[in-house]
């Protein structure tokens, strides 16, 4: 009798889920806002410990043995807050000005120069006076107009990873639809867009969708959305009337980079509508870092196989005093000319915006 072959199920894959905090703070004045109680029913509604906080710059007795598991415990904690700094940062090349809806990320990408903006808070902050935020935001578009003003509203952190807790991405975009001079941007590793798809919006929006070799993806992304999530993600955006484009960001210099690059922008071309394609911008940001994000990048992720060898790289003086480390003259522009020539073979149409 013949042996019989039992064929392995097809394993599913879980879609990447939604950030839900394992604890929560709130600033008191943050429940005079309808946003800052509507974000206390929805703790409540999911059985979320909570407590108040003075300040949302100053989070103490965090619970953890260690830094480390002080670290990733900050990560899973939800601060909500009022935004009194309304002074906006620059946000060069990307916009003209940073607008601060929220700081901090739930993701645990190994790169992210957030380990340094945030230093010793790493937790997650969201704002609740919208309000207050647009009428800055009128301000700086009725200064420089007729020039258009453009706004990045992720330097700092992945509003689409929190948009369903806030909201504050649907306050911007449908604020900004009736600005002639104004202009959002925004870029996120998480495909959660459903809370955007219905908005009028105006075409003043642009969403980007940060996109990498599978190298980079597996080795220094978790906690973030599959690439095939955001790329699903894209093409509802583009079905939407959104403007689109990607960020390939960090590029690394690794084994195999030129295939892992070409197969990004492949799939890229393969996978997305071609509606998704009209209007399309690419940025391209080199691999990068500083002695202090290295020094707590290694903390953080002591098994990272994320290359920071000083040696091997050149110095770049950085906007806040410190040196960056980037990749030499030569490799810079391998790199560059490479995915230059994949993106204009299989997106002709498109603009790149800067490589950097």
């Amino acid at each position: 009798m013949p042996t019989q072959v039992l064929e392995r199920p097809e394993r599913k894959v879980r879609p990447t889920k939604a950030f839900v905090p394992d604890l929560v703070y709130f600033e008191p004045s943050s429940l005079d806002y309808p946003k800052g109680q509507r974000i206390l029913e929805w703790v409540k509604e999911k059985n979320i410990e909570y407590h108040m906080t003075t300040s949302h710059n100053r989070i103490t007795n965090l619970p953890g043995e260690t830094d480390l598991e002080k670290y990733r415990i900050a990560k899973r904690t939800l601060v909500v807050g009022i935004r009194r700094t309304l002074k906006f940062d620059q946000s060069k090349p990307s916009a003209e000005y940073a607008i601060p809806i929220s700081t901090g990320c739930m993701g645990h990408c190994h790169y992210c120069y957030l380990q340094t903006t945030l230093g010793a808070k790493p937790y997650v902050r969201v704002y609740v006076n919208t309000d207050d935020i647009l009428l800055a935001a009128k301000d700086y578009i009725e200064e420089r107009k007729p020039e258009i003003t453009r706004f990045e509203a992720a330097c700092t952190s992945d509003p689409v990873g929190l948009e369903h807790i806030t909201g504050n991405l649907a306050d911007l975009i449908t604020f900004m639809a009736n600005e002639e001079f104004g202009r959002l941007r925004f870029v996120t590793k998480y495909h959660h867009v459903e809370p955007l798809l219905n908005l009028k919006h105006g075409g003043n929006t642009r969403i980007r969708f940060s996109v990498n070799a599978d190298y980079v993806i597996k080795n220094f992304e978790p906690g973030t959305s599959r690439f095939e999530e955001r790329i699903e993600a894209a093409g509802k955006i583009a079905h939407a009337g959104y403007p689109l484009g990607f960020i390939i960001a960090p590029i690394i210099w690794h084994e195999g980079w030129e295939e892992g690059y070409g197969d990004l922008l492949k799939r890229l071309a393969n996978t997305l509508p071609k509606d998704a394609t009209k209007d399309l911008t690419f940025e391209m940001i080199q691999h990068r870092f500083t002695k202090t994000a290295k020094n707590l990048i290694e903390q953080r992720y002591p098994k990272s196989k994320l290359e920071m060898d000083i040696a091997k790289r050149e110095t770049k003086w950085g906007k806040y005093g410190q040196y960056k480390y980037v990749y030499p003259k030569d490799q810079q522009q391998a790199l560059r000319e490479f995915i230059t020539e994949r993106i204009f073979e299989y997106f002709p149409e498109s603009k790149i915006e800067y490589f950097t």
